[in-house]
């Protein structure tokens, strides 16, 4: 019989609060991610790099991973995506295909509204639906939620909380309060031809 594999969690600190990283087992990558910002950190509060001795590869990959997204941000490009742990990845569902576009597509600096991240995964009228599987995404900052925003430019809705969502856009590039969605993105417009979607549900750039 197969045994259960040990769960280890741990915390780490960036900029944004606490995050949290819990990992089912030390071949697997992280369960999850999460980040309860009821404290959310000052300028003043900004802590160094979290620093890992040790530890298994996923552990060792995340942390690198959120280590150049706050202090490196130029570089999060070319790092790999941890791989993700989470029962919501491990079946087919439209939250898992959301969600899977989201990371492929949406890269650092980009927004998307919700209509045009349903036109990516597929059902252009299901952004009701893409707003559900935002607040149900085990890995924020990993799987970019805080870059899916409203149609009319407002940032919309965070598990986080609506300052750490504007912090992490002005983090990316965009103005505080309205990132709007101008500009496009090849990648994404290829997916859209695919998904059958209107040039105009691209990603927007910075602005």
């Amino acid at each position: 019989m197969d045994q259960p594999c040990p769960a280890m969690s741990t915390s780490l600190v960036w900029i944004v609060g606490m995050v949290f990283l819990l990992f089912q087992c030390v071949e697997a990558g992280p369960r999850g991610l999460l980040s309860p910002c009821s404290h959310f950190c000052s300028a003043m509060e900004v802590p160094a790099p979290a620093e890992v001795l040790g530890g298994p590869e996923p552990l060792m990959q995340c942390t690198a991973w959120l280590n150049a997204y706050f202090h490196q941000p130029e570089a999060v490009e070319e790092l790999p995506v941890p791989a993700l742990h989470h029962p919501i990845f491990q079946q087919e569902s439209f939250t898992r295909q959301v969600l899977w576009k989201l990371l492929k597509v949406v890269k650092f600096g980009e927004v998307i509204s919700y209509q045009q991240l349903a036109a990516l995964a597929g059902n252009p009228k299901a952004a009701r639906a893409v707003g559900g599987a935002m607040r149900n995404n085990p890995v924020p900052i990993l799987i970019p939620c805080h870059r899916v925003v409203c149609s009319s430019g407002a940032v919309g809705n965070y598990s986080g909380g609506l300052a750490v969502k504007e912090w992490l856009l002005v983090h990316e590039g965009h103005r505080a309060g309205k990132p709007g969605l101008g500009g496009s993105s090849g990648l994404a417009e290829a997916w859209l031809k695919r998904a059958g979607a209107t040039s105009g549900s691209l990603p927007a750039g910075r602005n």
